[in-house]
């Protein structure tokens, strides 16, 4: 029996593959991230000892880096569990919980009529790029080369030009015996309440859009002439298209971010990720800077259907919004349409463009520095939620603030997922109590400072109000170790840093242009740091081992600081410093440390600035000023409370695989 892509599509679609292999092996928990779908096995197709299999939900797709076998779910059960391909189907159907199709001639004639159809576009697809060409699309190439596109990019992504004309591409294909039906089929012509079907576009640079499986489905024309009634206009809905469920470079962009080592990380400019932009040109655009991971809905609002698909490539997309009052609308419902979708680790962040500019307009003077940096300072849903409801009023009353709590509790109530919601609930709660903090400080006093005002002078005057010196409204801040600096565990974070290099100085090999760059708050760890930087450099890779390192660094006097760093360490059981973890280990726990240093030195910075701020908003009795600072510093407040709780979980917990150095790492 012949089964539809289709049909095939659907049901691999509705089943991760890892529920398909999931009954023929045991996933390694050390390497396996469930959260992104992402897996890890002994291979089941030859006998190995370390996990080399390797499959992804995302892509559909088993590979094993030992045999290097490879394929989708149909592949794994015909070829290790020897079923025929219609068995395999049928199993995969009913996982999917999908009836099998029967097997007439009515359906078979459907799917080879969507064959036909695609031949059509691609016909329709052809005849736009050769006008482009012609001296008809001049005034067309003039618009792409002003707009800054180079012959490659066009051709890359084939856009073309449909002609002034009510029935050129008509009479084109049926030329090449393409039946009237067909081209009314494929949505190429506008056919009804007219006695004479005409080209429904003319006059417009044609964008052609591509299926997952990279075949012209749709078109979408930018209109040349200012008087259009629409200036872009999209194909109408047809068996090959329906708009809700397509995304424009969907295909290329997947493509991007399957790369070696491409799509398992977040990294700072989006580059780990796909990013959701607006438009065709957007995407173009941005292509032709060197950022190929991005897509963009047609013309509407993102659906549900395309927000599934962005999360089937990436956990957590990025969608990029205009930072206009139109852009942050459009932001918020985006926001609105993810919230009951949530799972763990499955998410969407938001990177707002500067008012008045696209991503076209950041990329064609400067490249791609300028939008690389709006992608790294992306927000997180949560974030973006919380920044709605908090900039829409005053809260300087009781029943004011407890309808804030109200709107943010009912927004939230919409996730579905019970765990994903908990922490969601629990994250309101934690704002709220930082946001509101100041309207009670010094309420012994007799004074009362709020966000809004200062009523020991009978006024509710922001323009008056704010706090005498900075320290009356960050004392809280001040408490937070990673903000603060000195308490013990940061203390312990700088030893682990320093130890891990000392007994394993390899890692020096890979990083050492960011070790080189770490900055100790401890005197005596920054002098240590020098010596075995000196040191180091002295000698040739495959010689920095730890014994020479540490009978250098023993001979300039740091025997005994060594010593006690190390017992610090083993008595807070922070053993991936010690001599006697294996590499792997020592690396992820260096890493690991590094990041909360790195981000906690960031707050202490970011809590220095305000309070300078704030001091000169108060000198200046710049009230509103004011308020804004207090909130950016209770916002520095969760972010330190958040990396206190997470740096303890992880000083808890740690990398435990129990490994010690010389073992197999598997």
């Amino acid at each position: 029996m012949r089964f539809s892509n289709t049909f095939l599509d659907e049901i691999r679609d509705r089943v991760p593959i890892s529920n398909v292999i999931a009954r023929r092996v045991s996933w390694d928990k050390r390497k396996t991230n469930v959260s992104r779908g992402d897996y890890w096995a002994c291979c089941p197709f030859h006998g190995e000892k370390s996990p080399s299999f390797h499959c992804e939900d995302r892509k559909g797709r088993y590979h094993c880096f030992g045999c290097g076998v490879t394929g989708d779910h149909f592949r794994f059960l015909t070829e290790l569990e020897g079923l025929s391909f219609p068995e395999a189907v049928q199993q995969i159907a009913d996982m999917a919980g999908v009836p099998m199709p029967l097997a007439d001639a009515a359906m078979e004639k459907r799917e080879k009529d969507r064959g036909s159809l695609i031949d059509v576009m691609e016909m329709a697809t052809s005849f736009f790029q050769d006008q482009l060409q012609t001296a008809n699309g001049a005034k067309a190439r003039a618009y792409l080369r002003d707009r800054g596109l180079t012959g490659r990019t066009i051709e890359t992504f084939r856009l073309g030009y449909a002609p002034d004309s009510r029935n050129a591409l008509k009479e084109f294909l049926a030329g090449k015996g393409v039946t009237k039906e067909q081209i009314e089929a494929c949505g190429l012509v506008v056919h009804e309440n007219v006695p004479v079907s005409y080209d429904r576009f003319r006059d417009r640079i044609m964008f052609p859009i591509l299926s997952s499986r990279e075949k012209v489905i749709a078109f979408g024309g930018r209109a040349m002439s200012p008087d259009a009634p629409a200036k872009y206009l999209n194909s109408n809905e047809t068996e090959l298209f329906h708009k809700g469920n397509v995304l424009y470079n969907f295909a290329r962009a997947r493509r991007a971010i399957q790369g070696p080592g491409r799509g398992d990380h977040q990294d700072d400019n989006g580059s780990g990720t796909i990013i959701a932009v607006e438009g065709y040109m957007d995407v173009i655009a941005l292509h032709q800077a060197g950022i190929e991971n991005a897509v963009a809905p047609l013309g509407t609002a993102l659906t549900e259907n395309q927000l599934e698909l962005l999360w089937k490539m990436v956990p957590q997309p990025v969608l990029c919004f205009d930072g206009d009052g139109a852009g942050i609308r459009a932001a918020n419902r985006a926001a609105e349409l993810a919230l009951p979708h949530l799972k763990p680790g499955r998410s969407v962040r938001f990177a707002l463009l500067p008012d008045g500019k696209d991503p076209d307009d950041l990329v064609r003077d400067e490249g791609r520095a300028p939008f690389d940096k709006v992608m790294s300072q992306a927000k997180p849903l949560s974030e973006m939620l919380w920044s709605r409801e908090v900039n829409t009023g005053k809260f300087d009353t009781p029943e004011a603030r407890a309808e804030l709590e109200a709107r943010l509790k009912q927004l939230v109530a919409v996730i579905a997922d019970e765990n994903v919601r908990r922490h969601y609930q629990q994250d309101i709660r934690d704002r709220l109590n930082a946001f509101f903090q100041p309207q009670f400080q010094n309420r012994n006093s007799g004074e009362r400072r709020g966000f809004s005002g200062n009523s020991r002078n009978g006024r509710d005057n922001a323009g008056k109000a704010g706090p005498k010196s900075p320290s009356l409204i960050s004392d809280r801040l001040a408490r937070s170790g990673p903000v603060r600096g000195h308490r013990d565990n940061t203390a312990l974070r700088e030893s682990v840093l320093a130890l891990t290099i000392v007994n394993h100085p390899a890692l020096m090999i890979d990083d050492y242009d960011e070790i080189a760059a770490i900055e100790y708050d401890s005197r005596e760890l920054q002098r240590l740091w020098s010596a075995m930087l000196g040191a180091a450099a002295a000698v040739a890779g495959p010689h920095l081992t730890r014994e020479y390192l540490t009978e250098r660094l023993e001979f300039e006097g740091f025997g005994p600081l060594i010593k006690s760093l190390d017992q610090q360490v083993r008595n807070a059981r922070l053993w991936t410093a010690t001599e006697e973890a294996a590499m792997e280990d020592a690396r992820e726990g260096y890493r690991q440390a590094l990041a909360f240093h790195k981000r906690a030195k960031a707050l202490r910075r970011q809590k220095m600035e305000l309070e300078r701020e704030i001091a000169l908003a108060t000198e200046a009795g710049d009230g509103e000023a004011i308020v804004q600072l207090i909130r950016a510093q209770q916002e520095v407040h969760l972010e330190g409370v958040r990396l206190e709780n997470q740096e303890a979980i992880i000083d808890g917990f740690g990398v435990l695989s129990g490994r010690v150095k010389g073992a197999a790492s598997h």
